[in-house]
């Protein structure tokens, strides 16, 4: 829903940003290690039970997904390499958070509800592999209620209020489930359409 509706006014609004860090001599691939970072870091202090702390990180793990683009963009760097190494640290960053989650629900919540989070994660795999392999065969696989903005968003909230992160989770977890079944289906027509011409 963020790609379809807000990432161009979001990049526009970005782009000024990306072109001052630049000057600074900040480059788009060390933004994007610097999330990773972020990510590993949440992961941990989320692990460890610190959530509020965790949320900060989760928001710094996050301005440099956002940046990355606009830095490159300003440096005229923008390329192949680049998007690959962004799509990559996006499924990293998703697995360190998630796993983070995992990590403090099952030291501190009874049963199996850790899997919930690794429920989660593996469902928004299947999401974004739908949109980099539609991409692949020249179809488009964006939109859905729960794309990756919106789980960064979500997250954040349930982080922000524990009491509620569990809830949180399940209901992200049916909002990506249904995002992969909607990307499914407008993939499917595509190319069912491109197979009747």
């Amino acid at each position: 829903m963020f790609d379809g509706n807000w990432r161009s006014a979001v990049n526009r609004g970005l782009d000024p940003i990306g072109s001052v860090l630049c000057r600074m001599g900040i480059s788009a691939d060390a933004v994007t290690a610097f999330g990773i970072a972020m990510a590993a870091v949440a992961a941990v202090v989320i692990g460890r039970g610190h959530l509020i702390l965790g949320l900060v990180f989760l928001i710094l793990t996050g301005l440099p997904d956002a940046l990355d683009g606009p830095i490159a963009k300003a440096a005229g760097t923008s390329s192949d390499r680049g998007a690959f190494f962004d799509s990559v640290s996006d499924r990293v960053c998703d697995a360190l958070l998630f796993g983070g989650v995992a990590w403090y629900l099952g030291a501190n919540e009874p049963g199996q509800i850790f899997m919930l989070p690794v429920a989660l994660m593996a469902t928004a795999s299947v999401v974004s592999y739908q949109r980099a392999k539609a991409e692949s065969l020249g179809l488009d696989a964006k939109g859905g209620l729960m794309e990756r903005a919106e789980r960064f968003v979500v997250l954040g909230a349930g982080l922000a209020f524990s009491f509620v992160l569990i809830p949180v989770l399940w209901a992200m977890l049916g909002l990506t489930a249904g995002t992969a079944l909607f990307r499914f289906a407008k993939v499917w027509r595509q190319a069912g359409s491109l197979t009747s011409l």
